[in-house]
């Protein structure tokens, strides 16, 4: 059984944007493990007596992991997956379907989004503070702690800046200002890459607890942030030096139990895919919400039933077109729960012996693996080069082969050929294999804004026209009424 991997969670607080910058007291976790993986115990400790030791700057760069492993990250997930061409929210969750906006409820939830990544960004800012320049520890480890803090941080503004655009930049500079006007998005991009690139140069290549950030999860992200940028020869270099480093491959599978266990299994601890997940074990409190989202219970794969709160529709085009040779697609099941013989519900995550219903799986939860790297690359090579490369279309071929049960660096009758694709259709070919592998880890959606192909793939799929407000995320009305350098008038986000 999966060992522990516990972060302290205080993404569960409600709580403004700046009233998280007003703590006196520090929760810290100082980590220890005797299997490799990330064991904290809570301790409280007076922020201005902390940070003397690399001991205590690393329990402090684990509290970052709180906020992000929490309910939250899972709802952000899922929730941008109703947002796409295949995915569907129920009850409530149906306002997302269409692309129209948040009602009031939604506007609430998307709020609690917001907290839990300032809250990253707090607790990132806290490290930042106080344990450079510490006499007492040694050049190194204050750079590895640094670069995990900024590495964390990075990752919550990029959150935040692709759903909420213009936001409140709050660093260790200006972190305990109360009222803080919203910076720009080339601002917020800026200190993302800076911080990534600090990261890249000061993370360790592999870390000694699995589940911290390393060198490579930063490079990972790194193309992530230049492709959306539009930067894609840097994207591509950024990818390429992680497929270079060779510590990574696919792993091999031949049906869909294989994807269910080999990939996404509750029992798995690390794999050679993994770049950089949020660890979850079965402990009470200590496991993933998403099992308990997406289950339904007539399918046993969740032995606490589920909620069934997103799903798909077999009848929808992106399905439809969907190779049925194609293992991906076998991940879904069809359930009739009261919307028709064709609802479809995933079985990409089960775990049949969780310890409770809410957040008592084993699963972890994919943030950056090996194959969306070499997607990564297969399309910003192509990008970069203005059509298709040797190199891009073997990095495909091996993500497509895969999924077809076929050995990864193998050549197999599934392959694409370089000689059939322009620069335009090879883009398109990478964004659907990227849509069929990523389903339910956040992806799609962000795909399709960086592309401009989001009101075009919407309308073939769903019929929808996506509303202009639906582009962005409104500010939470806490922020708007606590932050006085905020004017709702003019600095909610567009339609609301």
């Amino acid at each position: 059984m999966k060992k522990i991997n516990k972060y302290l969670n205080l993404g569960e607080i409600k709580l403004t944007t700046l009233s998280m910058y007003i703590f006196v007291v520090f929760v810290s976790i100082l980590g220890s493990s005797c299997a490799d993986l990330l064991e904290e115990h809570p301790k409280t400790l007076a922020a201005e007596n902390f940070y003397n030791t690399a001991e205590e700057v690393e329990s402090a760069v684990n509290s970052i992991y709180g906020a992000l492993r929490s309910n939250n990250m899972v709802e952000q997930i899922v929730i941008l997956d109703a947002h796409t061409d295949w995915g569907y929210g129920r009850g409530s969750r149906a306002d997302y379907n269409n692309l129209q906006g948040f009602n009031a409820a939604n506007i609430n939830n998307a709020g609690a989004r917001w907290n839990t990544f300032y809250l990253a960004v707090r607790n990132a800012n806290l490290v930042i503070e106080n344990s450079a320049n510490r006499p007492s520890i040694n050049q190194a480890d204050i750079n590895k702690n640094l670069g995990e803090a900024k590495f964390l941080r990075a990752f919550a503004y990029f959150q935040l800046v692709r759903n909420w655009g213009s936001i409140p930049l709050r660093t260790e500079e200006n972190m305990t200002e109360k009222d803080l006007p919203k910076s720009s998005v080339e601002a917020i991009y800026n200190l993302i890459v800076s911080d990534l690139v600090f990261a890249e140069t000061n993370l360790p290549e592999t870390q000694t607890l699995v589940g911290k950030a390393t060198k490579y999860a930063a490079k990972a992200m790194l193309a992530d942030v230049y492709l959306t940028l539009g930067k894609y020869a840097e994207a591509r270099d950024k990818a390429n030096e992680v497929i270079q480093s060779g510590k990574y491959s696919l792993v091999a599978v031949t049906s869909k139990a294989d994807f269910q266990q080999k990939l996404f299994g509750p029992e798995i601890v690390t794999s050679s895919e993994e770049i950089f997940y949020f660890k979850y074990t079965r402990q009470p409190g200590e496991g993933s919400w998403m099992l308990w989202v997406l289950s339904h219970p007539s399918t046993g794969n969740f032995n606490f039933g589920g909620a069934y709160a997103h799903y798909g529709d077999a009848t929808n085009p992106f399905y439809v077109a969907w190779n049925n040779n194609d293992i991906r697609k076998s991940l879904w099941d069809k359930i009739n729960f009261g919307l028709g013989a064709n609802t479809l519900v995933s079985s990409k995550y089960i775990d049949k012996n969780a310890v409770e219903q809410g957040r008592g799986a084993g699963n972890d939860l994919p943030i950056y693996r090996y194959a969306d790297v070499l997607l990564m690359y297969a399309e910003a090579s192509c990008l970069a080069s203005n059509g298709p490369t040797t190199e891009g279309v073997e990095a495909l071929n091996k993500v497509h082969r895969r999924a077809y049960g076929f050995a990864p660096n193998t050549p197999s009758s599934v392959d694409f050929a370089i000689t059939d694709y322009s620069k335009a259709s090879f883009q398109d070919l990478v964004l659907t294999e990227r849509a069929y592998e990523f389903i339910f880890e956040g992806k799609r959606w962000y795909d399709l804004k960086r592309t401009g192909k989001a009101a075009e793939v919407i309308k073939a799929a769903k019929g929808a026209t996506i509303a202009e407000k639906a582009y962005l995320w409104p500010i939470p009305n806490s922020e708007l009424n606590y932050n006085h350098a905020l004017d709702p008038e003019v600095d909610q986000n567009p339609g609301y």
